[in-house]
Order: structure tokens, then C-alpha cells, then sequence
């Protein structure tokens, strides 16, 4: 096993010096059919708590993953828009319509794939649930769950408004105001705007803000009380993205060459209309309605250069995606109430439908040139449509004071319609279904155990490169068998809180992405496939534990360690050749990760906080052996607060620490004849700022 990050040693010596106990906040987790304390839920869960977003200084979903084991991200983009747990998940969306492996959640609202809507304004909580999601979610939601809640409005009036500033160009503003607007209902409204240059610069065009984040966010919620038993929801989230993208060196460093740097925006409105009603005694009725409208433009400098770079070598590409998006949910569910549970009193039970729709609109221009001479301009259009309807239900029953079975399924109509000018139209239709099983063992009053047997899904899909052959136009739909064990326990006092899973999943059908490089008269071409490998494994175990030393201390820390075997995999065609691969760890998977954070209160209002995070290294693709290096990064916070203000000093990435979250493994420089291989993209250097917050 690797070795622990050298922070973990560090925070146990300062905590062996700590007294006076106090014991811990109970954090609920809201993404299950009814609300949980997170020690009691039986399955690996991390809770990302507003105090911990603060302690980071953090902007974006992005920033905090690191805080959850076994979690990981890439980039390709301004922002993550796709993620991994336990080793499952994509990489990157171009052409192709990507049924993603990890959910995204915010406030209801399923925003998969859009990842770039992470931003954290007034957010509550981050909880990661890890592990498939086949009851709950769905087909989304084979490696697990990532759900954004946001505050809810309050009674009374409260609010606040911050700013920050930092280097690279860095400024923020962000403000909130919730309170009463009748007796019966309650309103909230927040907004922010944030801005930076970015880390990149361009030597060419002598810029360095060609990578720069510019993003506005607001978000407005009513909270109604129709009568005692019935609340109503109204959520309006919108997003204005409008982020460069120039994020590859040919050298490798942060020093760009691009002529025609990209952009990687977004504008999306999206609401939600969450019922809950008390029927009876005996049952409770909720029901979900959201929409999301966004239009997304993602474009990049293919060839990271200008023409002139190296006459006789170079070519020229920019590639530019529009996308419309229109997504349609409804989740309707009954669930027994405080006098409804069945088989003579032992058993909860939740009984739903959800039905969802989406439409997504292509249209992809490239303009090439190859040694100064202009070739056509290429423009495809393509349009993807999307049906789904669920039934599901679960089961929750008390054997004994100490044993509880909860068991649930879920079955899928999935239906998939894609329609292109290069290709004739595709359809793909098929009924799928996932499920779980858990026995919970209460030990004692301090230990929960529970081990759970689960089948998540993800649809299969379709590869519409016309130069794909026939028979691997479409590729089969993912399954994966999870076991897990796990033990949750609250000790000394309960201001101990640890949680310890360990998991083996079994993986049927492995969707893998690849991306060859084809030579076309001079020409570079990327072309990308999906195709299915045999079995995969991924096996390993999750640590996590707060411990509340003493009023003034409380240290964090989380560990994972994991295992990935790619199937074997096999593409054959007279285009690409013949490509193989079996037994490697799986792309963007690495062995382990840490986290940790100590918090410090120096005297009642100064508080300090330091923290670390580490990362092993990570292939960046299955169809190439670049590798990313193993890390270690160190972040700081120092703060003076008062009831009515508080201003900090913050730096992440401390050491200036270079490290890659993004590779390619073909070579791109005409300056080397293209003999180099392996290029990368960096995540943040060193950022250092000051914010401050006035609450009314």
C-alpha cells in the first residue's frame, strides 16, 4: 500500500496535545427517499458542509472533490463537467452523446453532464454518494450521485454580502436575502459574479486571459405552506458562463501559442416544483417537476499553434460545438407515513414513477487548413432524443431492535433516437433494471454495520463517426454488481465520527472511450469510438473520520484506496488497425487519495485552517499509457469573524505545486516534427486572496 500523505502524521501530533470534547453537529443527507443522518445511512457517503466550502474559498464543484475518497475529475474544459468514482465515469464529451456514469443534482435539478453549473453560491451541502444508484436514480448513476442542495428560505430575514479578490485577476461578489413574504410563504433570492484571467498565457496573441472564468449565477426559491400538511417548492436556477479555453502548451508549461483560443460557455435556465404532502397518517405523497433549457458552446484550438510555427509541418484546426439542451423530469412517489407501515407494523415502504425527456441539438463546424492552403469548411447536425420511464419501490424492514433488510428495484424503458447528415438515423430501445439489498447490524449504540449487494446501469449508446464500422455503430448498455461492507461508528463522547467501507465491483460490458489519431494526405484527425470491453474490476476501501478534539480543534481526514482492472478490449477495422488492452488499471483511477484539514480556533473569533490533499498517479485514457504524477497539495485559511462580519486570507496550492488533471497521448508539435508525445493540461498554480462577508 502507498504511503499516507505526510499530513496525516503532522495533524496527529498536534492532536495528541487537545482536551475538552464537545460533541458533533448531526449532518442529514437529503438525496435518499427520506432524510438521514449521515452516520446512519447504510452506504458510503461524504458531506460537503457550507463551513468546509468556506474553509476552501471555493468557486466551484471542482475545487472540493478532493475531500471525498476514491473521487476524481477531468478537465478538457474550464470547469469539470464529467466525474469518477471508484474508478468509473467519462472523461470528456465531444460529438458523441455521452450517457454519464455519475449524476449531478442541484437543488432537484439534474444537470448531468453540465457540470460546468457547479458553482457553490449559497450552497448547503455537497453530498457524494459512491456507489451505483440503480433504485434511487437510475440510469445516470452507475458509479454514483453527486447532489448540489442550496439554502432554503427562511422565516426571518437574514442575509449576506461577500467579496473576494485574489491574484491572476481574481474578483468575486456574491450576496443572499431570505425572509418571510407572508405568513405562509418565504422567499429567497442569490447571486453571484466571478472573474479571473486565469493561469495561461499566450505567447502568441500576448494575452493572459485567454483562459480566464467569467461566471454569473443566481438563484431564486419560494417555500410555501399550503396548509399544515402540504409544502410547496419553487426553485429558478440561472447560469451565465462565458469561460475561455486555452488551456494545452505544445511545451507542456502554462505558455499557450493558440491563434484562435476557445470558448467553454453556458446559459441555461432551469426550474423545479417540489411537492410534499401529508395524505393520511398512513401515507405521504412527493412529487419532483423540473426543466432545464441551456445552450452550451464548447471550442478549442486543435492544433495549440498558429500557421508560421513551422512551414512545411504545421496544419490548422478549430473545432467549435453548439449545443441545445432541453431536459424534462417528473418524479412522483407515495411513501408510508408515521401509522403506514406494513406487515404488521415492521416495514416502511416507498412506491414511484419518474419519467424524463431530453432533446439535444448539435451543431459542430471545423474549419481546417493544412500549410496555409484552406481546405472546406465541415459542419455536421446532429439531434439526439432521449425518453424514459421508471417504476420503482423499496422495501424497508425491521427484523429485530438490532437487524434491518431494506431491498428496492427499479425498471427502465430506455428509449434513444439520434439523427445526423452524415449518418442515417439511429435508434437504440431497451428495458433495463438495478436494484439493491442492505442488512443493517446495529452492533451497539456507537457501531453500525451493514453490508449491501447492488446492480446499477447505464444505457448503451451510439458512435456516430460515419467512419466507424457498421457492426460497432452502437455499443451495449453497462451493468455493474456492487458489494459492499461497511462499518459507521461515533466514539468518545460521539465526538468521534468515522466511517470505513470496502467495496468489489463487478463490471459487465465496460463502456470505453478512445480517440485515434488518423494521417490523412498531410491532415490530423482525432476520431472517437465507444465500444464495450469484457469483465472489469474495481475493488478497494474508504476511510473517513471528524474528530471534535475540543472546542477550539477539530481535525478531518479521508483515505482511499483502489484497484481497477480494465477488461479486455479489442477494436478492429481497416480504418483504425487493430488496438488491445486488458488487465491495466482503469483511466482516471488512481490507487489512492487523502485528504485533511485541521482547524485551529486561536482565540474566539480567529480561527485557522491548514489542509492537504494527495492523489497517486492516473492513466489519463484506455487507449494510451500517459500518465498523470502522483501529488501532494497544502492549502491555508486565516480568518477573524464576528456575528455580523468576517474577513480571511486564503491560499490553495501553497507549494506552487505543478500537476496534471488532463493528457493526450499523441504527439502535436510540428516544431518536433511531431516526434513528442504526450501532452498535458495543469490544474491551479498558486492562489492566494482576501474576502470578507457582512451578514445582516
Amino acid at each position: 500500500m502507498k504511503t499516507l500523505p505526510l499530513s496525516l502524521a503532522i495533524a496527529s501530533a498536534v492532536l495528541a496535545s487537545a482536551t475538552h470534547a464537545v460533541e458533533l453537529d448531526v449532518v442529514t443527507v437529503s438525496a435518499d427517499f427520506r432524510d438521514t443522518n449521515v452516520q446512519e445511512l447504510p452506504e458510503a457517503v461524504t458531506v460537503v458542509g457550507e463551513q468546509q466550502i468556506e474553509q476552501r474559498s471555493a468557486e466551484h464543484l471542482e475545487q472540493i472533490l478532493s475531500l471525498a475518497p476514491n473521487v476524481n475529475f477531468s478537465a478538457g474544459s474550464s470547469r469539470a463537467r464529467y466525474y469518477q468514482i471508484r474508478g468509473i465515469g467519462e472523461r470528456s464529451q465531444f460529438i458523441d452523446p455521452v450517457n454519464p456514469s455519475v449524476g449531478l443534482m442541484i437543488d432537484g435539478i439534474d444537470m448531468t453532464g453540465l457540470g460546468g453549473a457547479a458553482t457553490l453560491l449559497d450552497v448547503k451541502q455537497v453530498e457524494i454518494l459512491r456507489g451505483s444508484q440503480g433504485t434511487r436514480f437510475g440510469a445516470n448513476a452507475l458509479g454514483g450521485m453527486i447532489n448540489i442542495q442550496s439554502n432554503a428560505p427562511t422565516k426571518e430575514t437574514e442575509g449576506f454580502i461577500a467579496a473576494k479578490a485574489g491574484n491572476y485577476g481574481t474578483h468575486g461578489q456574491s450576496g443572499a436575502i431570505s425572509g418571510g413574504i407572508t405568513e405562509n410563504l418565504q422567499g429567497r433570492l442569490a447571486i453571484s459574479s466571478f472573474k479571473t484571467d486565469g493561469y495561461m498565457e499566450n505567447d502568441h496573441l500576448d494575452r493572459d486571459n485567454t483562459n480566464n472564468i467569467d461566471e454569473v449565477v443566481l438563484r431564486g426559491k419560494l417555500a410555501a405552506q399550503l396548509n399544515e400538511d402540504t409544502d410547496l417548492n419553487f426553485t429558478y436556477f440561472y447560469t451565465d458562463i462565458d469561460n475561455g479555453y486555452d488551456a494545452f502548451s505544445l511545451s507542456n508549461t502554462r505558455t499557450t501559442f493558440s491563434d484562435n483560443p476557445g470558448v467553454d460557455a453556458q446559459e441555461s435556465h432551469s426550474f423545479a416544483l417540489d411537492l410534499k404532502s401529508k395524505l393520511s397518517d398512513a401515507i405521504n405523497v412527493e412529487a419532483l417537476l423540473a426543466t432545464t433549457k441551456a445552450d452550451v458552446e464548447y471550442s478549442y484550438d486543435e492544433d495549440w499553434s498558429y500557421e508560421g510555427i513551422a512551414p512545411g509541418w504545421e496544419y490548422s484546426s478549430f473545432d467549435q460545438y453548439l449545443r441545445d439542451y432541453q431536459r424534462n423530469s417528473l418524479d412522483l412517489r407515495l411513501l408510508s407515513g408515521e401509522n403506514g407501515q406494513i406487515f404488521a407494523g415492521t416495514t416502511d415502504w416507498v412506491v414511484g414513477v419518474y419519467g424524463f425527456n431530453r432533446v439535444e441539438e448539435l451543431s459542430r463546424s471545423v474549419i481546417r487548413t493544412n500549410t496555409g492552403e484552406n481546405r472546406a469548411d465541415k459542419r455536421i447536425i446532429g439531434e439526439l432524443k432521449n425518453e424514459s420511464i421508471s417504476v420503482y419501490g423499496e422495501l424497508s424492514s425491521r427484523l429485530s431492535d438490532i437487524l434491518q433488510l431494506t431491498y428496492g428495484v427499479r425498471i427502465e424503458q430506455w428509449a434513444t433516437d439520434y439523427e445526423e447528415n452524415r449518418i442515417a438515423a439511429e435508434d437504440k430501445s431497451e428495458i433495463l433494471s438495478g436494484g439493491k439489498v442492505t442488512l443493517e447490524y446495529l452492533v451497539s449504540s456507537e457501531h453500525l454495520a451493514y453490508g449491501s449487494l447492488s446492480r446499477g446501469y447505464k444505457a448503451g449508446g451510439i458512435n456516430t463517426d460515419p467512419e466507424i464500422d457498421e457492426i460497432n455503430r452502437t455499443f451495449d448498455t453497462e451493468f455493474n454488481n456492487t458489494l459492499e461492507l461497511g462499518l459507521k461508528s461515533g466514539l468518545l463522547g460521539d465526538t468521534l465520527h468515522t466511517r470505513i467501507a470496502a467495496f468489489y465491483i463487478d463490471r459487465k460490458n465496460q463502456q470505453t472511450k478512445n480517440s485515434f489519431l488518423v494521417l490523412d494526405e498531410g491532415d490530423r484527425t482525432f476520431r472517437d469510438y465507444v465500444g464495450n470491453t469484457d469483465d472489469s474490476k474495481n475493488y478497494g476501501f474508504e476511510l473517513e473520520s471528524s474528530w471534535d478534539i475540543s472546542e477550539r480543534l477539530n481535525w478531518q481526514f479521508s483515505y482511499g484506496y483502489l484497484i481497477s482492472e480494465l477488461g479486455e478490449y479489442t477494436f478492429e477495422s481497416e480504418y483504425y488497425g487493430v488496438y488491445e488492452q486488458e488487465g491495466r488499471q482503469q483511466a482516471h483511477a488512481p490507487q489512492y487519495s487523502a485528504a485533511t484539514a485541521l482547524n485551529i480556533g486561536l482565540t474566539d473569533n480567529l480561527a485557522f485552517t491548514v489542509e492537504s490533499e494527495a492523489k497517486d498517479e492516473f492513466y489519463f485514457s484506455d487507449s494510451h499509457d500517459l500518465k498523470s504524477e502522483a501529488y501532494v497539495l497544502w492549502h491555508a485559511r486565516i480568518s477573524y469573524e464576528q456575528p455580523s462580519y468576517s474577513i480571511a486570507l486564503y491560499g490553495r496550492n501553497l507549494t506552487d505545486r505543478d500537476y496534471e488533471v488532463k493528457g493526450f497521448g499523441f504527439a502535436n508539435d510540428p516544431r518536433d516534427e511531431y516526434t513528442a508525445f504526450g501532452h498535458v493540461q495543469y490544474g491551479e498554480p498558486r492562489l492566494v486572496g482576501i474576502e470578507g462577508r457582512y451578514n445582516f
